[in-house]
């Protein structure tokens, strides 16, 4: 055991009780039933989920670590430094739809900073019963801003004497059952255990939960079980020495204090490699517990406490899942029931605990064609969550709430959602669109996304979508519409007085039933067709307006509150991916232009040497990036270089001109290859633009064919010989520019001989997904002595020929994930045929 070690346990205790108690105060601070806390973590931008309660860890997983430039509440409290007041779902979808898309359920949430750092530690989370949509019923934020300076105060103290990474989170969350309602914080205890020499530090308030005074505490790990728990000694040891081995238990054990008293421990082994062995713990008090009273009960009854664990099980229960009891209780309810769990179900789960209504649904038992079929309700409650479970074939006719539905809301007759049709939501979740945008990075496809997804799912026939320019809406994208109906309204001002203007303006969406009532608000509007409804949804990004989008139904109908809750979601989603698709449209034209003024647009020339060069663009994201290649006079020779800045879009392609400015100054004063790479290395550290780039400079001597060759991280070069052998010039090589001003870069020589090919390339050219990149070096060999061996090799020959064949994989692909960039050169005979 090293002090190290035991030094990072302390710290690793002392934060995670800062970080329990702050949650589970901000629970009664609240009124809320989930809590958390997001720190900041060792990843730059990266913030981390570091203690939850209330909710199950499985079900928040995808929201376990968080960018700090991603549109979420939780980003904007970190990175502004002030608090977000979301009071319901629907001011959720309104400000955050991306979030909204992922938890489309009815509750609040408030995201308070963390103040002591810059910007902030991290982030103090409560998710609270969603308010009316016209209430804004708030908790008490003074309460929860003094949990937030408090637990500012206590990693302002931690960081003082272990410095910033003591509260930097790494890993998996701490997740905790919420305590039973009583005013103030939950009591927290807290002790480290070396297993080593079974040494014990606790703190009083350990001692207090326990009802041991210290003197009768002495330390050993033995003492400790039993003085947790006399019954269970024997498991509280198991849990220490397999924490101490990096097997922390699944879930809380409980133990019980010496009044008998019920008490949840928590276990974990330190992060980091200073002392793995060392195991830190908190006991936590968690209120009341639950009695059997459902045991005559003839249904199944079961409940789990609001982190998952199953608390109680009736005999009914017992039967239906085929295990005793003993393997269910305290256990997760995905380990005790599997067929409970699962995405298809998770869901539902999310939705009763965090939208705190009663959700039925149907769940399968076993895959084989004989499986059960079971009827579930949840019932959540403040501290547990009480589950019935029957065959289906015994429960009544099934009420079908979509997780995504508001408790109580109900359509009215004739309306989707009521008897006179069924509701859209439950066929069509935001999500959906959401995944499907991802890959759309252009105006075009976003609507052609839209068009697909949208349309169909919402028994649509017509689509419009507007985009502002200079304070007139331009049509983008419209299917269904009559021809040239929409012209009109092309380029139309904001001043106009149609729906699709005023949508924009007041920032509302408009849902007009029937065609009759679209005629109506706006007299003399020309309408497509005297049957149907509309939708005109603002489409608004972060507050900024980006344009306007119309559906159209063939045939009269309704829109419930949940339908037009979803739809503006669905709005959000397309403003955001409309904003990102008209800023990659502008930078992609900046940066193919700025490149094409950076390429080089001739190769210097000698009468001895033959180059060619290509250059492809990647077909993903950002389509340029740094990659280039050159060919300069040098003194009475040649320097070839090929290089490639890391990254892609404008500062690439800048980046990339600096560099080949700075190269080609170097070869044109005749620099041997070691003092052109030292060179540019140290310029790239002092225009320090946060990127790095390899490369690869060669100075040939085309009378004699010596050629010296630096290379900085940079893929090695391919020589062709004459005979159709191709190797890899296995060469030295230095680190990539940008990184180490001391860096040295060996050089190499060889001879080029006549009618050899020398081929220079960046990893565009050889590196796939998945595959390792000596495989595409090989590939790439081998494809060289294919193409120069093809009819014409000798004499006809061209050079040109060989890099089009080399490149038109790469140049047909529509999945280049990277720009590629190649170089050859080749000596032709001197007279007489000598080299």
């Amino acid at each position: 055991m090293t002090g190290s070690g035991e030094h990072v346990g302390r710290a690793r205790e002392r934060l995670t009780a800062l970080l329990v108690e702050a949650s589970t105060g901000a629970l009664g601070a609240a009124g809320a039933h989930v809590a958390g806390v997001y720190l900041r973590s060792g990843t730059p931008g990266l913030l981390r989920l570091a203690t939850l309660v209330g909710l199950p860890g499985r079900l928040f997983k995808p929201w376990w670590r968080l960018h700090v430039d991603r549109p979420f509440p939780v980003a904007d409290a970190y990175r502004l430094g002030v608090r977000v007041v979301l009071p319901s779902a629907t001011e959720m979808v309104r400000r955050y739809p991306q979030f909204a898309a992922g938890l489309p359920f009815q509750f609040g949430s408030v995201y308070t900073p963390v103040p002591g750092a810059e910007p902030s530690f991290g982030v103090l989370t409560v998710l609270l019963p969603g308010t009316a949509d016209t209430v804004d019923e708030l908790p008490d934020l003074d309460r929860l801003c003094r949990l937030a300076e408090g637990l500012g105060a206590g990693l302002r103290e931690l960081v003082a004497e272990e410095g910033d990474a003591a509260v930097a989170w790494e890993g998996e969350p701490v997740c905790v059952r919420p305590p039973a309602p009583r005013p103030g914080p939950a009591r927290v205890g807290r002790f480290t255990w070396d297993p080593v020499t079974s040494a014990v530090h606790a703190d009083d308030r350990l001692h207090a939960l326990l009802g041991r005074a210290p003197e009768d505490f002495p330390g050993t790990g033995v003492e400790l079980a039993v003085a947790v728990t006399p019954d269970d000694a024997d498991d509280v040891l198991t849990a220490l020495h397999e924490t101490a081995a990096g097997k922390p238990p699944h879930a809380p054990l409980r133990v019980r204090a010496a009044d008998g008293a019920p008490l949840l421990l928590e276990l974990w082994p330190p992060p980091g490699a200073a002392d793995p062995s060392l195991v830190s713990g908190i006991v936590v008090d968690p209120g009341p517990a639950t009695d059997g009273a459902a045991d005559l009960l003839p249904e199944g009854v079961f409940c789990l406490d609001r982190s998952g664990v199953v608390r109680y099980v009736n005999p009914a229960v017992v039967r239906l899942a085929g295990r005793p009891r003993s393997e269910l209780l305290g256990r997760p309810l995905w380990e005790a029931m599997p067929w409970l769990g699962g995405p298809s179900y998770d869901d539902h789960w999310r939705g009763a605990l965090l939208a705190h209504g009663p959700v039925h649904f149907q769940v399968r038992r076993g895959d084989s064609a004989e499986a059960d079929f079971l009827a579930l309700s949840v019932h959540p409650g403040t501290d547990l969550v009480t589950c019935t479970v029957v065959p289906a074939n015994r429960m009544d006719p099934p009420v079908h709430l979509p997780a995504a539905a508001q408790p109580g809301a109900a359509a009215a007759p004739g309306r989707p959602g009521g008897p006179g049709g069924p509701s859209m939501t439950p066929l069509y979740r935001p999500i959906a669109l959401a995944i499907a945008l991802t890959d759309a990075v252009t105006a075009r496809q976003v609507s052609a996304v839209v068009m697909q997804e949208l349309l169909p799912a919402f028994g649509g026939r017509r689509l419009a979508i507007y985009l502002l320019q200079d304070r007139h809406l331009y049509l983008a994208w419209e299917n269904g519409f009559p021809p040239g109906f929409l012209a009109p309204f092309d380029g139309v001002g904001l001043d106009a007085h149609i729906p699709g203007v005023e949508t924009l303006t007041t920032g509302r969406p408009l849902f007009f039933e029937s065609m009759r009532r679209l005629a109506d608000t706006y007299p003399g509007l020309a309408l497509d067709a005297d049957v149907g409804a509309r939708a005109f949804l603002p489409l608004i990004a972060s507050g900024r307006p980006v344009g306007t989008c119309i559906l159209g139904f063939e045939a009269e109908r309704g829109f419930s509150t949940e339908e037009r809750t979803v739809l503006m979601a669905l709005a959000g989603l397309i403003a955001h991916a409309m904003e990102k698709a008209r800023r990659y449209d502008s930078e992609a034209a900046l940066a193919r232009g700025l490149q094409q003024a950076l390429l080089p647009r001739r190769l210097s020339a000698h009468p001895r040497v033959e180059t060619a060069g290509r250059y492809l663009p990647g077909t993903q994201g950002m389509d340029v990036g740094g990659d280039w290649y050159d060919v300069v006079g040098a003194g009475d020779g040649l320097a070839l270089v090929i290089g490639d800045v890391q990254g892609h879009g404008v500062q690439a392609a800048a980046t990339m001109g600096q560099l080949r400015s700075a190269v080609r100054a170097f070869a044109l004063s005749d620099r041997p290859p070691d003092e052109v790479l030292s060179g540019t290395n140290r310029l790239l550290i002092d225009l320090d633009p946060g990127q790095f780039a390899s490369c690869c400079y060669l100075r040939l001597d085309p009378a004699t064919g010596r050629a010296r060759i630096a290379r900085a991280g940079h893929p090695p070069p391919l020589l062709l010989a004459p005979d159709g052998r191709t190797r890899v010039l296995e060469i030295p090589g230095g680190v990539v520019l940008g990184v180490d001003p001391l860096a040295r870069y060996p050089v190499t020589e060889l001879k080029l001989v006549p009618d050899a090919i020398l081929a220079l390339y960046t990893d565009g050219l050889v590196e796939r997904p998945g595959t390792d990149i000596d495989d595409g070096i090989a590939a790439l060999a081998a494809a060289l002595a294919e193409a120069s061996a093809a009819p014409g090799r000798r004499g006809s020959r061209t050079l040109t020929g060989v890099a089009d064949r080399l490149t038109a994989m790469a140049r047909h692909a529509t999945d280049r994930p990277d720009d590629v960039a190649l170089l050859l050169a080749t000596r032709r005979p001197g007279p007489a045929g000598r080299g």
